[in-house]
């Protein structure tokens, strides 16, 4: 006949799974209580980077409208229409032609700015985590390096590459002073404005 058995109770050790309250996955990133703008990081830089591609469009379209319309005139200098329907095929053809190099251009310019918008806006919230605060000196350094990328990848000169510099300097200050009156208006705290307020509060 078998002996009963009783059972084992371990004691100790709480097994700890997914549903227990106290455990919680980690964020793959630290979420801003102040995000610049009020608006949050990832929704930030995805749509600087589209506006900004919308702008490269538009201003790429432009552009290389009017390159294809003097293009075609170029082209056609030495057998212009010398009747009514002639005209009229040949303003079409040159409204074609200018439409699909604006289409074609504004494109290119479109894809440029957008990416390189996206690296200065990442840079830029990069370096305001690695400083732990956000203000136009993160945005000035990101604007400033992206500067130096897009002048190497161009490979510009040096009086080029310093002009570009000076552009990416004064447009990081800009764009930054607007973020930081804005943030200063809706109560963020602002890297500079924060250590100069506890400098004069110590004194």
């Amino acid at each position: 006949m078998d002996r009963p058995t009783t059972p084992t109770t371990v004691t100790g050790s709480i097994p700890v799974t997914s549903s227990s309250p106290h455990y919680h996955d980690a964020p793959a990133l630290p979420s801003d209580p102040h995000p610049r703008l009020s608006i949050p990081t990832p929704a930030r830089i995805l749509l600087g980077s589209a506006s900004s591609g919308v702008i490269g469009f538009t201003l790429g379209a432009m552009q290389g409208g009017q390159t294809a319309q003097l293009r075609f005139r170029a082209e056609h200098a030495h057998k212009m229409p010398d009747t009514t329907t002639g005209w009229y095929l040949y303003h079409k053809s040159k409204n074609y032609h200018a439409m699909q190099g604006g289409i074609r251009e504004g494109f290119r310019m479109g894809a440029k700015t957008s990416f390189w918008s996206f690296v200065a806006l990442g840079l830029e919230s990069t370096v305001d985590r690695y400083r732990g605060s956000s203000d136009m000196f993160s945005t000035t350094m990101a604007t400033l390096t992206v500067a130096g990328a897009f002048s190497l990848w161009h490979r510009f000169s040096l009086t080029t590459a310093g002009r570009t510099a000076k552009l990416g300097l004064l447009f990081g200050l800009a764009y930054g002073g607007v973020q930081d009156l804005v943030g200063l208006a809706r109560g963020r705290p602002i890297g500079y404005v924060e250590a100069l307020r506890h400098r004069w509060e110590s004194t």
